[in-house]
């Protein structure tokens, strides 16, 4: 059981709070087990929340046992941080645990010295602020989040979202990290310099919608060679009308869902199988490997040969990369 300990100190931000705890303990892995355990920690038995109180379960102590620490941001991220605080996260991660931030909690990232010589990220209002005062930290204000491996900084609000769905990404590979996305509802899209490593699932099915059953079968047969007239003659309706209730439900274009749901199965079998890439550009729909790549480049925002070297879950047989 993987151990994610939330750090709630003084003033924490509710929002940043709530994010770790509700993604990784509504995570569930394909035999139904829960890989994670959740245990919010304090420096102090109460914590001032702002719309309420807090009383952790968990103290500073319970931080050297955890294998992640998530550090949401605090109303006041240049308050002082306490010393025990400091102390507690620097004989965490020499002890090999993985840190992460939300938002103005990489301030308290920041402050252990773990940071410097890195880059992070944080929510751009508080950018400026964190690199005056940490100056040995390259802060870059224009990304959802930053990974140094060990050490992983995120932007404000639904940033930290992104954050964790990496987090499990890395933990347990896209499927498993999609699932979660699903449950929290995650935005289509999110752009940004890091985004190649958010899970990029296809658009949800809006349940109940008129697009419904064409959605299905969109989804179904994404790798056939489909046109914008052949999935509005499936529709029953004009390209127009169809192109409108498209943005109306989903957000997006018909054959831009379409180049979506064929980079998410190419995301799965550049993961799980030793294909080629001529091979899956072929088989997820592509009419060629060119088209292909730019693609998979432009929503992804790395290469297939690059995106399988990061996130491969199985041994690639020799020659098929």
């Amino acid at each position: 059981m993987h151990t994610v300990a939330v750090l709630a100190l003084d003033k924490v931000i509710p929002f940043d709070l709530s994010t770790p705890i509700e993604v990784f303990t509504r995570t569930r892995l394909p035999d139904g087990r829960v890989p994670y355990e959740v245990r919010i920690c304090g420096a102090t038995p109460t914590v001032d929340a702002g719309a309420f109180t807090l009383r952790p379960p968990w103290g500073l102590a319970a931080l050297a046992d955890a294998d992640t620490i998530v550090l949401p941001g605090c109303a006041d991220p240049t308050a002082p941080i306490p010393e025990d605080v400091l102390t507690a996260l620097r004989r965490a991660a020499a002890g090999g645990a993985r840190i992460a931030s939300i938002c103005s909690g990489a301030f308290v990232l920041a402050a252990t010295g773990l940071l410097d010589g890195l880059r992070a990220t944080t929510h751009w209002r508080a950018a400026a602020a964190l690199a005056a005062r940490h100056p040995e930290v390259e802060v870059d204000p224009t990304v959802l989040y930053v990974d140094n491996g060990r050490f992983l900084t995120s932007a404000g609000a639904a940033a930290g979202l992104d954050l964790c769905l990496h987090l499990i990404r890395r933990d347990h590979g896209s499927a498993v990290a999609a699932d979660a996305a699903r449950l929290s509802v995650v935005p289509l899209e999110r752009e940004g310099g890091q985004a190649q490593f958010v899970v990029h699932d296809q658009p949800p099915v809006p349940r109940g919608s008129l697009l419904e059953p064409l959605l299905d079968w969109l989804r179904d047969n994404a790798a056939e060679e489909l046109t914008i007239d052949d999935i509005a003659a499936r529709a029953g309706l004009s390209t127009r009308t169809l192109s409108r209730r498209f943005r109306e439900q989903t957000g997006t274009t018909p054959l831009r869902w379409l180049i979506r749901a064929r980079v998410r199965r190419a995301q799965h079998l550049l993961e799980a199988t030793g294909h080629t890439v001529d091979r899956i550009a072929g088989e997820v729909g592509f009419g060629s490997t060119t088209t292909f790549r730019d693609h998979f480049k432009q929503v992804v925002g790395t290469t297939p040969n690059a995106y399988r070297a990061a996130f491969r879950s199985t041994p690639s047989p020799a020659g098929h990369e």
